[in-house]
């Protein structure tokens, strides 16, 4: 079903680095999102109050903010293409997010509102009706809410949108709650227990727990997020592939919406060769960066010897010694200044992200004793900084 709709309501589907392609995605699963919705409201809506179960009158309302949801997210797929303006030079990509966030608020405060209710029906039972024909149409209503969740996912892989993600979660929360409504139904059916109250509880707690999750997952890449070691590892091969650049370090990614992101990068070059030269290159990595990975990549350059051998056998010194210190500390900008008594080894040290500030004086501190301990004249010039990447 879901590639039938996506060949049928998306063209070139294929290509969904394509800003339209992208765009015509998120419409598709806000349509889908919206009709399927409203349709189990309505019927579970007219369930509920055959029955006078709050449980399934409940999970009923859960639905009609999924739709509100699906809503949310359409109008913020189709804002987040607007080009960029005067007033927003990287584009509107972001709103995405944003919309994210909205459909977090919305699961959130439904959850408390039945979370009232429930409780109210907990303190006062009321008489349930049991009915083959209600607990029938609420089996369905979980197969078509799992249909949803797989192909919110699917689509939201593809096209890599935290709004797909986000009401991807939300409906398998959904999964949950309308299976407990089941369970409430079949107990009072079977053994004539009244848990709807409790199981109205339960249905709430868990559409709350997703609403937190999703606002989560939509802050973490507007408050700013770690690279993800993949990103990571594409971008630098494909800078270090470029003859002429000997090696890279120093990544920052900027995301500012799905597809939209701007890069900075420190690349290696040959101190030894004319600068112009090195320049044309990095030029050249620039735009073709922007062509073949859709990134905007701003690159430094940093000039290193390479063929002086006494620095070159100091560099495999010193990084010998810091994976004897910790195997994940990694170094970069490696030079030597040389005097009559001293020699200083300067560098860059990079430490994990869990290295408090008093850890990486430490460490700085034992590496420069370890360099003493090879040669007295050693002094260690360290300069402290933590990946931007994303750890394994």
């Amino acid at each position: 079903m879901t590639e039938f709709l996506v060949k049928r309501f998306v063209q070139n589907y294929v290509q969904t680095e394509r800003p339209e392609v992208r765009t015509s995605y998120g419409l598709l699963a806000g349509v889908v999102g919206i009709c399927c919705n409203l349709l189990l409201f309505a019927v579970k809506i007219a369930v509920g109050i055959l029955t006078g179960s709050i449980s399934v009158m409940a999970d009923a309302f859960n639905n009609l903010s999924d739709a509100a949801s699906s809503i949310v997210g359409f109008v913020g797929v189709k804002m987040a293409q607007k080009p960029a303006d005067e007033h927003h030079p990287f584009g509107h990509g972001r709103i995405e997010y944003i919309a994210a966030f909205i459909v977090a608020f919305i699961v959130i405060e439904v959850g408390f509102s039945l979370l009232k209710t429930s409780v109210g029906k907990l303190l006062h039972p009321e008489e349930l009706t049991f009915g083959l024909f209600s607990l029938v149409i609420l089996v369905l209503s979980v197969a078509v809410k799992l249909w949803m969740a797989l192909f919110n996912r699917k689509l939201g892989q593809r096209i890599h949108s935290k709004v797909l993600t986000a009401t991807s979660a939300d409906s398998l929360g959904d999964v949950a709650a309308t299976s407990a409504t089941i369970l409430s139904m079949a107990v009072f059916g079977i053994w004539h227990v009244n848990i709807d109250g409790l199981v109205g509880v339960v249905v709430s707690v868990l559409v709350i727990i997703a609403g937190f999750n999703i606002a989560k997952d939509t802050l973490e890449p507007l408050i700013g997020e770690p690279i993800d070691p993949e990103v990571y590892q594409q971008i630098t091969d494909f800078v270090n592939q470029y003859e002429g650049i000997m090696g890279s370090h120093d990544l920052i990614v900027h995301n500012y919406g799905p597809g939209r992101s701007m890069a900075s990068i420190h690349a290696e070059v040959p101190s030894d060769v004319d600068i112009e030269v090195s320049h044309e290159v990095v030029d050249r990595i620039e735009r073709e960066a922007a062509k073949k990975l859709g990134i905007f990549l701003v690159i430094h350059m940093d000039p290193v010897v390479v063929k002086d051998m006494h620095v070159n056998s100091l560099r495999q010194m010193t990084e010998g010694l810091l994976k004897s210190v910790d195997e994940r500390l990694t170094m970069h900008d490696f030079r030597i200044t040389e005097g009559e008594r001293s020699i200083n080894l300067i560098f860059d040290l990079v430490v994990p992200r869990d290295y408090t500030v008093s850890m990486q004086e430490a460490c700085k501190q034992e590496i420069c004793r370890r360099l003493k301990e090879q040669d007295d004249r050693y002094c260690g010039m360290i300069t402290v900084e933590c990946t931007y990447c994303m750890e394994r």
